[in-house]
């Protein structure tokens, strides 16, 4: 099938898969809950160290209790934010901590302080506890844990082939398989990455922060020009990757997207089945959670 035709059918075809699906796109202020079933008795802080944040989570009987954002600048807060969530786990069984990274000086420091302040063991994601999902790779590919965690939480959730977006430092755009098998697939800038790299290789282009451009067709102002380019840009990559996938999956899958510029850019695109911020703390729970159906087998 040619990729206009392809382009054409999966248009027409949008408003079908929204009739059916559990999100409809008019319920959008009201999303479908998202859970990561686990044991009843797992009880976990969970975090995820990213490249400019950190995400913290307190799952409290297998369930998300809470959760944080905190910037990576601030390593105080990032430990105290642990050791409250703790304190509310403690004396729970099999209570633990689990973190995965994609920073990993950040990580060894995070490990440090926290392991000076509690006598815990933390688990790390990746070389204690593995990431229950299949993958099809070529063999020397080291694929990041965050998108692996996600991949595995977005499967779980739903059971059937998904694109998972992550939009944050950089945006991946993955699919995974109807068998739960991870693929791969696109790794791109993000928002602020690509705004950041315009003021620093240019010399007339202005710093800025990312944000939704004005509603207009064009940027009549160089901030707004450089707004549009990136936000319809990445909008725009995911709607053709999602079309790649599908065509070469012969189905078409339900994409989910996580990361902290999600909401920004995915919030009204129609594209997009659910928008779910945790999902990478819900992929460190599904394996602290295998692992323990592991042990006890």
């Amino acid at each position: 099938m040619r990729i206009t035709e392809f382009r054409t059918n999966l248009t027409l075809l949008i408003p079908y898969v929204r009739a059916i699906h559990p999100k409809r796109h008019g319920d959008r202020h009201r999303p479908a809950p998202y859970t990561v079933h686990m044991s009843h008795d797992i009880n976990l802080i969970a975090i995820s160290v990213g490249n400019t944040r950190t995400q913290i989570g307190q799952f409290i009987n297998g369930e998300l209790a809470s959760s944080q954002r905190l910037d990576n600048r601030n390593m105080a807060d990032i430990v105290q934010c642990v050791l409250n969530g703790w304190k509310a786990i403690a004396e729970r069984p099999r209570a633990a901590v689990a973190i995965a990274s994609v920073n990993d000086d950040l990580a060894d420091r995070v490990i440090s302080a926290i392991e000076d302040q509690l006598s815990v063991e933390l688990y790390r994601v990746g070389s204690d506890i593995p990431v229950p999902i299949g993958r099809q790779l070529d063999p020397e590919t080291i694929t990041g844990a965050d998108r692996l965690l996600n991949a595995a939480a977005a499967y779980q959730a739903v059971k059937q082939a998904c694109v998972v977006v992550d939009a944050g430092t950089a945006v991946t755009v993955d699919f995974v398989d109807g068998e739960g098998v991870f693929h791969g697939g696109a790794i791109a800038p993000g928002a602020s990455m690509q705004l950041k790299a315009m003021h620093q290789y240019t010399s007339a282009l202005p710093e800025l922060d990312f944000h939704a451009p004005d509603k207009e067709a064009f940027g009549r102002s160089t901030a707004q020009a450089m707004l549009q380019g990136v936000y319809y840009g990445l909008r725009g990559m995911v709607w053709r990757l999602v079309e790649q996938y599908a065509e070469r999956y012969g189905a078409y899958p339900m994409v989910i997207v996580t990361g902290g510029d999600a909401p920004v850019l995915f919030a009204e695109d129609e594209l997009i089945d659910r928008i779910v911020p945790d999902l990478t703390l819900m992929g460190i729970a599904a394996a602290a959670r295998h692992a323990l159906e592991e042990k006890q087998a």
